[in-house]
């Protein structure tokens, strides 16, 4: 064992500690398939989400977390799509909305696709979610359902399932209504005539024929093999059907799903299998603390995290505890920022055992970036457009470029980007609720002393002198530093909080902050 690998053993990171249980369930050995399998389902009724990526990632985490502590036991990881799914609702997010209605029922692989470009609704929207997870680095492999019922991989699987058909339902019935219960079966055949997945009693089963009885849309009663694609699964069946056949050892899901994955459990338990490695997380709040919903429309998507800040923020608030609830709003994402910096740039000199329980071997896969030579956060930024107002990057490199001489966009790709998310960031969620307090007396003495501080000092002065300039004065004037800082965010940035002050006025320059406390004192803010 090398002294990464002693390090990862004694970890507490989480990715580390679920690696363990895996290895536990394999009994300390490669699986006779050859490999560990990771899976992630995606039910492709609706575009990828927040939800895919936060389920590709974490499961990434647990993956390189594995691959770390055990080198010699391979790993795939499945991105295993439910396109056999009856489509049960038209998406709001599509066009040709009344065509697609038309195939309501109908597998999502049957169905035409609205967008014109695939062979089928399906088709089309596996399309998106490879794009997505090709698009975020992912190392993953693709599954298909509809090709995995047609092909005949699950043909052992669903004869297994008609053999314990009855011990399936007595798992299931108890969970359902009166009404359902007339009609559940776990084994949904797909009409012949209409091309429909039928949720309808099965009225007799054949095993050795690997058929069963039931009536058709029509209301004919017909015999159906199972096999070829011409039945499918109810979810509950189909998800441990999927475990058993596939053999897979770890899978993730949200802590809505618990009474679904405890019923797939206990029907891959039936089927005569070992239910994988599960791991619950909690799922996202709104500002109120309300359960996220699309339909509510009262969250923060992932389109709008990445238009205010790179991916390897959001990937850092998804490796925070994922097993309790967290409010996922726009307030959010400058804290995230600025925490992912500090973590980036504390890697390089931590040692082996403090690299792997940082946050970024994670987020990177254990493939850290170095991080840029320079100490400006998200948050100073976002106080430098607040006082400068650019409508582009440029202006805020021109300070930039004066406080960090040598520091440019294409030696500081990520500060660069940074920039531009916080112009975009400011323009819609600092700039419409600046309010500067109005000077009174007591705040134009305050401002001329700070003024005549601030005189006295060299204008390339460093953040630390003057930050020391700062607690001086106010040792001199006897006032409180915390009530001097919070009265000067008023005054000159309108808000109530903002940056340290000696790394901002490096940044925005002494003379410019002067310029801005005369403004101030003028009441023309």
């Amino acid at each position: 064992m090398t002294n990464l690998q002693d390090y990862a053993n004694k970890s507490n990171a989480w990715p580390f500690l679920e690696a363990k249980r895996i290895m536990e369930r394999i009994n300390n050995k490669t699986p006779s398939k050859g490999h560990v399998l990771f899976e992630m389902g995606y039910g492709p009724s609706g575009l990828p989400h927040l939800g895919t990526f936060g389920e590709a990632c974490r499961t990434t985490f647990v993956r390189k977390a594995f691959e770390l502590l055990y080198p010699g036991i391979p790993t795939k990881f499945y991105a295993f799509s439910d396109d056999m799914d009856g489509l049960r609702k038209v998406p709001d997010n599509i066009p040709n909305k009344e065509m697609v209605r038309e195939h309501l029922g109908k597998p999502l692989t049957s169905i035409p696709d609205p967008f014109g470009t695939h062979e089928s609704f399906g088709a089309h929207m596996n399309s998106r979610l490879k794009q997505f997870l090709d698009n975020f680095g992912f190392e993953y492999e693709y599954k298909s359902a509809t090709e995995c019922y047609k092909s005949g991989q699950f043909d052992e699987m669903l004869l297994n399932v008609l053999k314990h058909f009855d011990k399936i339902m007595e798992v299931m019935l108890p969970t359902l209504g009166e009404e359902r219960q007339a009609t559940y079966s776990p084994i949904l055949p797909i009409c012949p005539e209409t091309g429909l997945v039928l949720q309808v009693p099965i009225l007799e089963r054949n095993i050795e024929k690997g058929t069963i009885k039931f009536k058709t849309t029509s209301g004919q009663e017909i015999e159906q093999s199972i096999f070829g694609g011409k039945a499918k699964l109810q979810w509950k069946a189909d998800w441990a059907m999927r475990w058993c056949a596939l053999d897979v050892d770890y899978e993730m899901h949200g802590k809505d799903l618990i009474p679904t994955a405890e019923l797939s459990t206990k029907i891959t338990n039936v089927l005569g299998y070992k239910e994988p490695i599960l791991y619950k997380y909690e799922l996202f709040l709104d500002e109120k603390g309300q359960k996220i919903s699309k339909s509510k429309g009262n969250g923060l998507s992932m389109d709008d995290w990445l238009k205010y800040a790179p991916k390897e923020s959001l990937a850092l608030y998804l490796y925070q505890s994922p097993n309790k609830a967290k409010k996922l709003f726009f307030d959010v994402i400058p804290k995230q920022m600025d925490e992912y910096l500090i973590y980036l740039n504390k890697f390089e000199e931590a040692s082996s055992e403090e690299k792997l329980n940082n946050p970024v071997w994670h987020v990177h896969g254990g493939k850290v970036p170095s991080p840029e030579k320079h100490n400006i956060n998200f948050s100073l930024l976002l106080n430098l457009v607040g006082v400068c107002n650019p409508d582009d990057d440029s202006v805020l490199w021109g300070f930039i470029s004066k406080y960090a001489p040598g520091l440019t966009p294409e030696k500081a790709p990520l500060l660069a980007s940074m920039a531009k998310f916080a112009i975009k960031y400011y323009n819609d969620f600092i700039k419409p609720n600046k309010k500067y307090k109005a000077p009174n007396e007591e705040d134009k003495t305050l401002l001329n002393n700070f003024i005549e501080s601030l005189n006295s000092l060299p204008e390339n002065s460093s953040a630390e002198d003057i930050q020391n300039k700062l607690y001086d004065f106010c040792r001199e004037q006897n006032i409180e530093t915390k009530t001097f800082f919070i009265a000067l965010y008023n005054l000159l940035l309108g808000q109530e909080q903002g940056p340290r002050w000696g790394s901002f006025i490096a940044l925005y320059g002494i003379k410019n902050t002067i310029e801005k406390a005369k403004k101030a004192l003028n009441g023309e803010m």
